[in-house]
């Protein structure tokens, strides 16, 4: 819909989230990507499915990966037009509807969806495509149990005019997915791969316990089991549904990431975007709000990784180099207050290297790494680690504050 379309209180909670989200980014205060949705949706709580109509949009969903998906999606979407999306990673009806509005009419949409609004922003957007990623333990002290957050996407996918991409390599994704497939809901299957399993051995459907050999899953007792994968990462690319390879030059690290240039090949070719054309856009994303930047600060080449709970720290051992690296931990509102989920996660990739630690529950990391028998030295602040290390290269692993503060030090890099 465009803006002369919109109804009047439409208009003016456009022009407001406009206006503030552009006063936050100009007075320093933030990027203005959830301030302007707020104020916007007091004005006019319908907003975001004003702004949504006449869009065609895809929504990404899922624990880890959504940023990078929803980056890597829009990018390949703009083959076929001006393309609105939350970039930086503001992933609520507030951020949604900011995006929107600072989009203005575009023919696409591209948004990324924490899981547990997905059914809310289904409600008001009605997608053409919506992208499952994965699903595992994040933020103990406020997420809801695995199981349950896959039960309420069960519940509210099914009898909806939408497409599914969905990770195939996911137990609980499937199961989520399964009652909107069987009701007659279409599906491609993606193998996007599943490294962290603990929170898969057990079927969501029947209790019994789920058997891996090699790719292939099944549980023992009932009738869940990997759905065959219509595209696929394979080497250094892609092979898609009608069984081409592509191969893909990404600039973002790791074999998770060429799994998130698969669903967004996927997605976007389900709006009719050629592969071959859209890889070359792929290749033009270097980071993304910070993720996988690249700084240099004071003789030292610094890499930033973003690793918010078990499945996506162990992503980030198989990204990082092997050259010193710095783990940022913090336990704040948006981290979520409780660390046991460290337990979770092995450390011992890191043996062999030299490893710093920082943040606010530095020592709660110290203690794991201990446990884990992985040496340490711990520096008060990421600009002492910046002092104590030789020039060269640095990874820096931190969870969400702890790479916003390293982030802001760096001068909010993106």
């Amino acid at each position: 819909m465009t803006d002369h379309k919109l109804p009047m209180r439409a208009k003016l909670a456009t022009s407001l989230s406009r206006g503030a989200a552009a006063l936050s980014r100009a007075t320093g205060r933030g990027d203005g990507s959830v301030i302007g949705g707020r104020i916007a949706l007091m004005v006019d709580p319908n907003l975001l499915a004003e702004l949504a109509a006449g869009r065609e949009i895809a929504l990404i969903s899922g624990t880890n990966g959504k940023t990078t998906t929803t980056r890597l999606t829009a990018a390949a979407m703009g083959v076929l037009g001006d393309v609105a999306t939350n970039s930086l990673g503001a992933n609520m009806p507030t951020g949604h509807t900011s995006a929107l509005a600072k989009a203005g009419a575009t023919p696409y949409a591209v948004l990324e969806v924490d899981e547990h609004y997905l059914k809310q922003v289904l409600d008001a957007t009605h997608p053409k495509v919506v992208a499952l990623l994965n699903l595992s333990r994040d933020q103990l002290d406020r997420a809801k149990e695995v199981a349950m957050m896959a039960a309420l996407w069960r519940d509210a996918l099914p009898g909806r005019d939408l497409h599914l991409v969905a990770n195939a390599d996911d137990p609980m994704v499937v199961w989520a997915a399964g009652k909107a497939v069987a009701a007659g809901t279409s599906v491609t299957w993606v193998a996007a791969g599943q490294r962290f399993h603990d929170d898969s051995w057990v079927c969501p459907e029947c209790g019994a316990s789920i058997e891996r050999n090699g790719e292939q899953w099944a549980c023992v007792a009932g009738n869940l089991s990997r759905p065959v994968p219509h595209w696929a990462v394979s080497g250094d690319g892609v092979v898609d549904n009608t069984g081409t390879y592509h191969h893909i030059e990404l600039q973002l690290p790791g074999r998770v990431n060429r799994a998130n240039a698969a669903t967004a090949l996927a997605v976007a070719a389900h709006f009719g975007v050629p592969p071959a054309k859209a890889v070359p856009e792929l290749a033009k994303v270097a980071s993304i709000a910070g993720r996988y930047a690249v700084v240099e600060r004071d003789g030292r080449v610094v890499r930033l990784l973003l690793s918010k709970n078990p499945a996506g720290w162990l992503e980030a051992f198989d990204m990082a180099d092997d050259v010193p690296t710095l783990l940022s931990i913090n336990a704040r509102d948006p981290d979520g207050l409780d660390t046991s989920w460290l337990y979770d996660v092995d450390f011992s990739p890191l043996r062999g290297r030299r490893v710093l630690v920082t943040g606010d529950r530095a020592m709660d990391l110290a203690v794991r790494l201990e446990v884990n028998e992985v040496p340490f030295e711990h520096v008060k602040s990421f600009s002492q680690a910046l002092t104590v290390i030789p020039p060269g290269r640095l990874e820096v692993i931190a969870n969400y504050t702890a790479f916003q503060d390293i982030r802001a030090e760096l001068d909010r890099v993106n």
